[in-house]
């Protein structure tokens, strides 16, 4: 059994030492250290030695097992830095090689259109004002003179979470709590972006849209500086050879209120498909301030005056862009969005 072991010790010895990956030596391991490796049924045939046998017997196999561990665990080193130097080589870097292009995100088509519009009214002195998404209905419609029962309110059909909740279906109750706060009545010159809700959805609707609205309270404020504003907003947006024109129209904030249309861009104003012949494109909603409101929000109506006026952000971007589907804004398409990388 001795001469045994001893030349399971010397076999060992001559495979750790020729072994050449790390999975061969740890088939090696297994092989003679595992349980049902040859010194494990060495140890277990001890049970038939006479004790004085026993002792030199389990001695000599404890050394037998310990040489082959160290061996093992010296040659595992070895290897380990022969494969960690293999690597290195195989992955090194050449710094003389050109580098990869780097693939950068580009803004959403919605966000270049707020930021745009953002920018032309800070120009002109303008704040930018922000209000809640989940709003009361007192903000959202009495406040801007549409009370409980009015028939404008079904020209919206609004989520409502309880009876006094609802989402935002405009950006306009920003404008009832910047007037509520101005306990002092200074003159108020703000632009409202942010999301507005509405259950609707077709090519041209969606359920959550982005407005920007616009709103201006003072002394002596007349149609004249609602329609040069407009004018100007609408020239850098689509261009200095774009005209606008005020059609009269009904909304319960402004009084009195107007629809505003902008020259065709496709056809110059002669005609095309794109505005059904007319050469006009409606573009948005505007009106003087109602004196209601005025009142409601406490102003004085025959010191004060105010105009008001909101743009649908995705009407802006898909008549500037040529869209013809709303909900390409909201597929996270990177062919689509990629369009609008701007490379300056």
């Amino acid at each position: 059994m001795l001469t045994k072991l001893q030349e399971i010790n010397q076999i060992a010895q001559k495979e750790i030492k020729t072994c050449e990956t790390l999975k061969e030596l740890n088939d090696i391991r297994v092989k003679y250290l595992g349980k049902k490796g040859p010194i494990q049924e060495a140890m277990k045939a001890m049970k038939n030695l006479e004790p004085s046998e026993k002792a030199e017997m389990g001695k000599i196999s404890n050394q037998v097992k310990s040489n082959i561990t160290l061996l093992i665990d010296d040659r595992k080193d070895q290897l380990e830095t022969v494969e960690m130097q293999k690597k290195i080589q195989e992955e090194s870097i050449d710094i003389s090689l050109p580098s990869y292009r780097l693939s950068k995100g580009s803004k959403h088509p919605l966000t270049l259109i707020t930021e745009e519009i953002e920018e032309i009214f800070i120009s002109m002195g303008y704040r930018i004002a922000e209000g809640p998404e989940v709003e009361t209905d007192r903000h959202n419609f009495e406040l801007l003179n549409v009370p409980k029962g009015h028939p404008a309110r079904d020209m919206q059909d609004t989520f409502y979470i309880s009876e006094s909740l609802l989402l935002r279906s405009q950006t306009s109750p920003v404008q009832a709590r910047e007037m509520l706060a101005n306990t002092k009545k200074e003159p108020i010159k703000i632009i409202c972006p942010g999301k507005t809700y509405r259950r609707d959805d077709d090519a041209t609707h969606s359920h959550q849209f982005m407005q920007v609205e616009a709103l201006v309270i003072d002394k002596d404020i007349t149609m004249g500086d609602l329609k040069g504003t407009l004018e100007l907003m609408l020239k850098r947006l689509f261009g200095e050879k774009r005209e606008i024109r005020l059609r009269p129209s009904y909304f319960p904030f402004t009084e009195p209120s107007a629809e505003v249309d902008i020259s065709c861009h496709n056809c110059g104003g002669k005609g095309c498909h794109l505005c059904k012949g007319t050469g006009w494109i409606e573009i948005l909603g505007c009106g003087m301030v109602n004196p209601n409101v005025l009142e409601m929000c406490g102003y004085d109506p025959s010191i004060y005056q105010g105009f008001a006026f909101g743009v649908g952000v995705e009407r802006v971007a898909m008549l500037k862009y040529g869209i013809n589907n709303i909900r390409y804004f909201y597929t996270d398409d990177i062919r689509f969005l990629q369009q609008f990388d701007r490379k300056d």
